[in-house]
């Protein structure tokens, strides 16, 4: 696994990773940190956004107490500029896309594709070596405006449009269907370790353009479903791509690229299995 995301953002991106890291059924070896929308940055980060969420995904490593945490790198905060210079992040996915490895590789994505594109754009070959599974985009056939999509149209543009490589998508409606009570995430993940504290308090302590009410989207947790637990009570079309305009909607349709599009998702399974690998690590296992 490649877990890629906008860490220093929303919290729900921390438990995908703490969820993808516990989990026995996947082997995560490289992670990488995209930026947050300029728009709706906290100024005390701006301009620095992807090394912010690097590093609060090392302090995630180092609560958990992993033994071997896998590398994490930063990627760049210059989106939609496709001259930009290659960031350690873009370099990281291509050396770890072209290393040969008996197990099928997966890149997951809970914000902007900005570090896929860019490790695209450094070595198209990787297309062909990974499968990539985003979050994002708004609703089929239509679209709207969405938050990971929108702050790198251009990213998506770039993997969807003009690359070939397999894509599992889950847009707007089928992520907020991860709905988790706030109640519940006090009483269920608090409470189990510091490490789950820790967690929590990610949650009570949001980014200051986000209000908090009764419950908080985990949108970022069917990477961890999909690759980790099971698709099968999960349901999807494979549909024929379109083109992404500027505003997030959907464009013409492009001719043999197809789309995994997930429509549902079985959010009881992926919270019960959070919370039990939780536990059974509280515990030592």
């Amino acid at each position: 696994m490649i877990v890629d995301n906008d860490f220093a953002g929303d919290p729900d991106g921390l438990v995908a990773l703490a969820h993808q890291l516990l989990t026995p059924k996947t082997r995560t070896v490289l992670i990488t940190s995209s930026a947050l929308n300029p728009k709706l940055t906290d100024p005390a980060i701006a301009g620095k956004t992807a090394a912010a969420g690097k590093d609060i995904a090392e302090e995630l490593m180092r609560q958990a107490g992993l033994v071997a945490p896998p590398p994490v790198y930063a990627g760049s905060e210059d989106m939609g500029n496709s001259k930009a210079p290659a960031s350690k992040a873009a370099l990281a996915i291509v050396a770890e896309a072209m290393r040969d490895d008996p197990l099928p590789l997966f890149f997951t994505c809970g914000g902007p594709l900005t570090n896929l594109a860019a490790a695209l754009r450094i070595e198209p070959r990787i297309a062909q070596r990974m499968t990539v599974v985003w979050i994002g985009g708004g609703s089929y056939p239509n679209g709207n405006w969405e938050y990971n999509l929108a702050t790198d149209v251009a990213a998506a543009q770039e993997v969807v449009e003009r690359s070939a490589v397999p894509l599992w998508q889950i847009p707007q409606a089928a992520y907020r269907q991860m709905q988790a009570s706030v109640a519940e995430l006090g009483d269920q993940l608090r409470p189990i370790s510091p490490f789950g504290a820790w967690l929590y308090d990610r949650f009570t302590t949001p980014p200051a353009f986000i209000n908090v009410g009764g419950s908080w989207p985990l949108g970022d947790s069917p990477t961890v479903l999909l690759t980790a637990i099971s698709p099968e009570s999960s349901t999807f079309i494979d549909r024929t791509a379109r083109r992404i305009n500027a505003d997030g909607t959907y464009g013409a349709e492009i001719a043999g690229r197809t789309v995994r599009v997930y429509e549902t998702l079985d959010a009881r399974l992926t919270f019960a299995d959070f919370y039990a690998l939780m536990r059974q690590h509280a515990q030592g296992h």
